[in-house]
């Protein structure tokens, strides 16, 4: 009897054991994906931000060059 005992006690911890691992590895995808959409939107900015600055820089220099003529 006590080794049944034993035995039920052993897969209940197993049981709940795999709940908490599993509770874990949900929470740790949750924040990966929160991090690569920040990541994303980071590198979307920079992207458009050196879109702009080329703008920027080429108007100037379409305009130096006005003015050098």
């Amino acid at each position: 009897m006590a080794f049944i005992l034993k035995t039920l006690g052993g897969i209940a911890a197993l049981i709940l054991l795999v709940i908490t691992l599993l509770g874990s590895i949900v929470t740790l995808g949750g924040f990966l994906l929160t991090a690569i959409k920040v990541l994303i939107a980071v590198i979307f900015l920079a992207v458009v931000t050196m879109i702009v600055f080329s703008i920027l820089r080429d108007r100037s220099r379409r305009r130096q060059e006005a003015t050098d003529i």
